[in-house]
């Protein structure tokens, strides 16, 4: 499976959406210290998640999320669930 996942961050208040193979290990990397921008905060977590069949699909469903470029249809999406 793969999976399309989104990060919150409380104390940057923003999101990160991204697509993996396992959504827990991919966080544990987000936590870790690196550059890139989750390493601007360290208390990242798994808001939502979607599964998918093929890797294609999960990083579709992220490049149509990412482009709706909107924090009011992200919190939508989230609270649907």
């Amino acid at each position: 499976m793969f999976y399309f996942y989104i990060l919150h961050s409380n104390e940057l208040d923003r999101f990160y959406i991204g697509h993996c193979h396992n959504p827990e290990d991919r966080l544990k990397r987000h936590l870790s210290n690196h550059n890139g921008f989750t390493a601007k905060a360290k208390d990242w977590e798994i808001v939502y998640t979607e599964a998918f069949e093929a890797k294609t699909e999960a990083y579709a469903r992220e490049r149509q999320v990412k482009k709706w470029k909107s924090k009011v249809a992200i919190l939508e999406l989230i609270n649907k669930v």
